[in-house]
């Protein structure tokens, strides 16, 4: 199967139309796809269902990653949830909301594992649901231990704090 990745890889960069790019570009679409294509199977070994992203999610050193923007998370999100909106990544911003250790677990989710398709967790277009480029981008800036939560479900099958249910703290 790796071969074949690599072939299809191949192909799809040689077939990609040469951009002229600067000697240090600031946008590489040609590295992009690559490192897209790269990651499928990786992606794909890395989706969990529910229970199972539910209590690898709540281990010690575990981050729960909610990318979606700020607003959004602050209507609704997966109890123990931290937010970093993805378009905010950037490699400080990274390690001061990750950490230093990139090899640290790292569980997301976007608004496409829903099912309730209501705000704050309205249904993405399937191609380009958040988890895609959350999953390319982590990799991209060196955390590999990415984990992806592949089950479509109601919110109600998980703790969900909203602005009506607010997050408890261990002092309430």
């Amino acid at each position: 199967m790796r071969t074949l990745t690599l072939a299809i890889v191949a192909t799809i960069i040689s077939a990609t139309p040469v951009v002229a790019q600067l000697a240090d570009p600031q946008i590489d679409y040609n590295a992009f796809v690559k490192l897209t294509i790269e990651l499928a199977e990786v992606r794909e070994a890395h989706r969990l269902p529910l229970k199972e992203f539910t209590e690898r999610s709540q281990a010690e050193r575990a981050i729960l990653l909610d990318t979606r923007s700020a607003a959004a998370f602050a209507e609704g999100h997966i109890a123990g949830a931290i937010n970093l909106p993805f378009s905010d990544f950037t490699d400080e911003k990274l390690a001061n909301v990750l950490g230093a250790d990139q090899t640290r677990p790292i569980f997301i989710y976007c608004n496409n594992n829903f099912s309730d398709n209501i705000r704050p967790i309205v249904s993405k277009r399937a191609p380009l649901a958040l988890n895609i480029p959350t999953f390319i981008n982590l990799h991209g800036y060196g955390y590999t231990n990415v984990w992806e939560l592949a089950d479509v479900i109601p919110t109600s099958e998980l703790d969900w704090v909203s602005a009506e249910k607010p997050e408890q703290t261990s002092g309430t």
